[in-house]
């Protein structure tokens, strides 16, 4: 599962006084709205993470494993470490869910070609074949959870998530 980081509850300085922010909805973006976002954002988030996490445990996936597994699909053959970076997580917290992922048959871990310091986590056939079990089922959850949105609510909501993370992120 990811980590997340403990943040400040206040609005930072550049927000300006009063914790209001500039541009966008502007200085009458006032704290209660703020908060309301807050709540949004969460049970939104909360909601979703139940339900997508429901699908994986459904297929015998544990909690956290789903993120590995998604990288794997995405890219097979990434370190922990590559991972790691991409899920913002620690290195170890990686190197564990495989653990338990290869006794689960998952996964297998084979040496990197050029640096022997390294492995590479490997997908099994049964990793592989999850992906066509689960994929059509989270297709159908995200058709559901964006139920009502039209085409251009939907580029939007993504556009607008992606600018959050770019807001929040280092780099």
């Amino acid at each position: 599962m990811p980590e997340t980081s403990s943040q400040p509850a206040t609005v930072p300085d550049r927000h300006g006084p009063g914790g209001h922010l500039p541009d966008g909805d502007g200085p009458d973006f006032a704290r209660d709205e703020l908060g309301d976002f807050e709540d949004a954002f969460r049970l939104a988030k909360h909601a979703l993470g139940h339900a997508s996490f429901g699908v994986f445990a459904r297929h015998g996936v544990h909690e956290g494993q789903q993120f590995v597994l998604r990288s794997l699909w995405r890219e097979d053959g990434l370190t922990p470490g590559q991972i790691a970076r991409r899920l913002g997580l620690a290195t170890p917290t990686v190197t564990r869910a495989a653990t338990r992922m290869e006794a689960a048959g998952l996964l297998r871990r084979e040496p990197h070609p050029s640096d022997g310091r390294l492995v590479r986590l490997m997908l099994t056939e049964r990793g592989r074949e999850l992906e066509q079990v689960i994929g059509p089922e989270m297709r159908a959850l995200t058709e559901h959870t964006l139920a009502g949105f039209s085409i251009e609510e939907r580029a939007e909501l993504i556009r607008a998530l992606r600018r959050i993370h770019g807001n929040l992120s280092d780099g």
